[in-house]
């Protein structure tokens, strides 16, 4: 691999961290946007770019970096976020299921898994601490990280309403300055769009299709629709169909592990919901979870779930333990049997 003319000695036992989606993430940090390479977001592949010289030139060093010094960061985020509603425990337990998710280990390889969730934690965190600046740029970094960064926008407007409605009425402050601060941290809340808008712009500007992020889809295969809406009742009928029609082999193992997910999500966040977790947190998480099934699959549903943290969070305030014990049984299973599959070269999620 050249960069510039100079050769790229990559370490070889660190490749497999770039499967899939990550060559496409480090030969558009090479080389700029190839050929249906609009899917992928500019954010982490910028900061890809921006860190390699530190690196000697290694960009998979650089990525990897990126990555897991992003984990670090979530990780912090997620357990303070989550202290703000609950306990030690909670917030311990949560971290753990999240960690030994089936497919956690993408947190640690070239995806902008651990980058886009720590800017949504990072996001959510500064929002509830009433620093609404600061959550304005961490939402607009990560719409320009992950399409669904966008989501963050409405599960914001709504936390600052649920914030208003939640401070004392007795604060001592003229109508003036609380109709200032109202303003300035709407103004802060309308940052979040920025992100995908500017590289909505560029696409414009490059190629004449701002959409072109949406309209490549369909060229990733899984019978993903770019141009019109599939209904979720019409996505479990087509895994229906792969399951009975599908022969035995890893790809079957995917298939399962798509629908068995998209299933487990809708069960927790019915509980979510019951368990009264955050709303702002699950206007964000069930956007999520919905907007992309709208291409008609559930293709990477698996690895999206890790951003849709209040579902972890759910899980961690489960007490009967053999329920607890029972699911991270059967999540460190499908992790390792996901993981090996992944890093011989399956594509999984």
């Amino acid at each position: 691999m050249y960069n510039d003319g100079v050769k790229i000695i990559n370490p070889v036992w660190l490749w497999d961290r770039g499967n899939f989606d990550g060559a496409h993430y480090l030969e558009i940090s090479r080389k700029g946007y190839g050929l249906y390479q609009q899917a992928f977001f500019p954010f982490y592949p910028r900061l890809i770019k921006f860190l390699t010289p530190v690196f000697a030139g290694k960009d998979l060093l650089a990525a990897i970096f990126i990555s897991n010094f992003s984990l670090l960061l979530l990780l912090y985020f997620f357990y303070k976020l989550v202290l703000l509603d609950f306990n030690d425990q909670v917030a311990r337990r949560s971290i753990m299921f999240f960690l030994i998710f089936p497919t956690s280990f993408f947190l640690s390889c070239v995806y902008t898994e651990s980058l886009f969730i720590f800017l949504v934690l990072a996001c959510f965190y500064a929002a509830r601490t009433n620093r609404w600046l600061v959550a304005g740029i961490f939402g607009l970094l990560a719409s320009y990280t992950r399409i669904t960064g966008i989501l963050l926008f409405p599960a914001l407007l709504y936390e600052l309403y649920q914030g208003e409605k939640d401070k004392d009425n007795n604060i001592s402050l003229s109508g003036f300055f609380k109709k200032s601060e109202k303003i300035k941290n709407l103004l802060s809340v309308l940052l979040v769009p920025i992100g995908i808008l500017s590289y909505m712009k560029y696409l414009s500007s490059e190629y004449k299709d701002c959409l072109l992020f949406l309209h490549v889809q369909p060229f990733f295969g899984a019978e993903r629709s770019g141009s019109r809406i599939i209904l979720i009742y019409q996505v479990f009928w087509r895994y229906l169909k792969m399951i009975l029609t599908s022969k035995l082999d890893f790809l079957y193992f995917t298939v399962w592990l798509e629908l068995l997910v998209a299933i487990l999500l809708l069960i927790v966040f019915a509980y979510s919901i019951k368990k009264k977790i955050r709303t702002s947190y699950l206007v964000f998480a069930i956007l999520s979870f919905f907007v992309p099934t709208l291409s008609g699959t559930f293709l990477s549903l698996p690895r999206f779930a890790l951003a849709f943290f209040p579902c972890f969070i759910y899980l961690g305030t489960i007490k009967n333990k053999v329920i607890r014990i029972s699911l991270l049984t059967i999540f460190g299973i499908t992790f390792l049997i996901s993981s090996v599959l992944f890093f011989r070269g399956y594509w999984l999620s």
